[in-house]
């Protein structure tokens, strides 16, 4: 792209903070919502739970989400979001995967029982 086409950084820096200002309290409800499923089960099991998915397939469509709007961000005129939020996608990535190794885990415990 031509350089007067670009934008300046202050743009693309103005616009990844209002993404993740946006992006924090999904975060928290989603984070939010994962906890309150798990009340209220602590006595109903007799036998060893399934893996549960849906904690992980939230975070998984979260990350994605927020790596779609990278990739809008990298191919329009704010490369500067678009770093911002691949960061922001690495790190949901991260826990993420960190969920899927923690309810993996737990599940083999109890099915150890």
């Amino acid at each position: 792209m031509p350089s007067d086409a670009r934008s300046d950084g202050f743009a693309g820096g103005c616009i990844s903070l209002i993404v993740l200002l946006i992006g924090i309290p999904v975060a928290f409800l989603l984070g939010l919502t994962s906890v309150i499923r798990g009340w209220g089960r602590g006595d109903e099991q007799t036998m060893a739970p399934p893996m549960d998915w849906v904690p992980i397939l939230w975070l998984g469509g979260f990350t994605l989400a927020v790596l779609v709007i990278a990739v809008i961000f990298l191919y329009s005129v704010h490369p500067f979001a678009g770093a911002v939020q691949l960061l922001v996608a690495a790190i949901a990535l991260v826990f993420t995967i960190a969920a899927w190794h923690g309810l993996k885990r737990s599940s083999h415990l109890e099915s150890l029982r």
